[in-house]
């Protein structure tokens, strides 16, 4: 009877124990799972790791050892995984671990382990990802009043198009190689409402207002169709004056070097000179009849024939002549 009532004891503080086992597994495995944290970063930036260390801890990597540890009185050191030199380091005033200038393939699980009074473990999953590129109005078609607009594609990009704050469409592109894109249609009634494409992802968006296609009536916007339709004649006029100015200086310039040569070959015309051809005199001949064969001989310059064809002109010749006749007292001076 007692041997029975032993086993039974032994049995019921056994089953106490395994139940009070199986309890503290199940609150430490839930433990771990409450303190992984999904977190995000962003290319070129930096992100801390939420988890003080004061005097002693590490940081793991993934299935890796770890990649930073500290001890009491220095600084974290790395010691594995070369890519985060100089990148990885302890927040003196936070006492944060820190990874600055994010890549895209820092992306994974990162533990951090605080060993100061309690060992305590808390894990990061962290995704890190691109800023987001603004979306350009591709195509704005004026005759059916519509438009496309589009965006590179990245991880977890969404386009969005919205009427005001209406959603009117929205699309996502898991195909990085494919860049989503939307077709915006733009009804009658809501001509003069304001339309926007936003490019977004987990850590940033971008907002591009869609132009004004079209006018309330829903023909191509008549302002904009003025507006081209001056610009067109401004050029236009623009184009002729410059031409008119153009063949205006070449006529002066070529009319200038006309006038230049016309008057060039009057002074031509209007002067001649003729050569003097002094002749000998002997000792027989006395000074008067030196006058006679010298009015003789003036024939026989060929200088002297123009004159004849045209009396007006006065050459060097007449002058000199005048002034040895004047001096003979042959010519009335009077």
């Amino acid at each position: 009877m007692n041997h029975l009532f032993r086993w039974r004891r032994l049995a019921r503080l056994t089953f106490m124990l395994l139940y009070f086992l199986i309890n503290v597994l199940c609150a430490s495995q839930q433990t771990v799972q409450s303190e992984t944290q999904q977190v995000k970063g962003i290319v070129g930036q930096s992100f801390s790791f939420q988890e003080r260390v004061i005097k002693t801890g590490n940081l793991l990597y993934g299935d890796l050892d770890s990649i930073a540890n500290v001890y009491p009185g220095r600084e974290g050191k790395i010691t594995l995984e070369k890519r985060f030199e100089n990148r990885l380091h302890l927040n003196n005033v936070t006492r944060y671990f820190t990874l600055s200038d994010l890549h895209i393939d820092d992306a994974g699980v990162y533990t951090v382990e605080n060993t100061d009074e309690e060992k305590k473990t808390t894990k990061f999953e962290l995704t890190v990802y691109n800023v987001v590129s603004k979306p350009p109005v591709t195509e704005c078609d004026r005759s059916s009043c519509s438009v496309v607009c589009s965006v590179d594609n990245e991880k977890e990009v969404t386009l969005t198009l919205y009427r005001g704050e209406e959603i009117l469409n929205q699309t996502s592109s898991p195909d990085l190689t494919t860049d989503p894109s939307l077709h915006l249609e733009v009804e009658g009634k809501n001509y003069n409402s304001t339309y926007s494409c936003v490019a977004s992802n987990p850590v940033s968006n971008e907002t591009v207002l869609v132009p004004k296609c079209c006018s309330e009536d829903g023909h191509p916007n008549d302002a904009d169709s003025e507006g081209m339709t001056l610009g067109m004649v401004i050029a236009v006029i623009c184009v002729l004056v410059a031409s008119g100015l153009v063949g205006l200086a070449i006529y002066l310039r070529k009319r200038g070097n006309e006038h230049s040569q016309d008057s060039s070959e009057r002074v031509q015309v209007d002067i001649e000179y003729a050569t003097i051809i002094p002749k000998k005199r002997t000792d027989n001949q006395e000074e008067r009849t030196d006058i006679p064969e010298l009015e003789s001989h003036r024939t026989d310059i060929p200088e002297l024939e123009s004159r004849r064809d045209n009396p007006n002109l006065t050459s060097v010749y007449d002058i000199l002549l005048l002034h040895r006749m004047a001096a003979s007292g042959d010519v009335d001076t009077a």
